[in-house]
């Protein structure tokens, strides 16, 4: 299934950003970040629908919690599509 992975910077910012997308009705999940994907050792990122990116990032923003990367996985590959 196609999705975005949101890398944050740490635990608390992926919390915080789970709670602000929730409160903004975007479902989503975190987790720690894939170690190919950033060089953050202790970075996690949150999953959202393909369908949420817009509203994912527009929610996030409001709250100054702008994303370290953004990670588009497809056909079984990520692929970095902004920051």
């Amino acid at each position: 299934m196609d999705h975005y992975l949101i890398i944050a910077r740490s635990v608390t910012y992926a919390q915080r950003m789970q709670r602000t997308l929730a409160r903004a009705g975007v479902r989503c999940q975190i987790f720690r970040a894939p170690r190919d994907l950033t060089e953050l050792g202790c970075a996690y990122a949150v999953r959202v629908a393909v369908s949420d990116l817009t509203d994912a990032l527009t929610a996030l923003h409001r709250e100054s919690l702008d994303p370290v990367q953004i990670f588009l996985y497809q056909r079984g590959l990520y692929r970095e599509v902004g920051r």
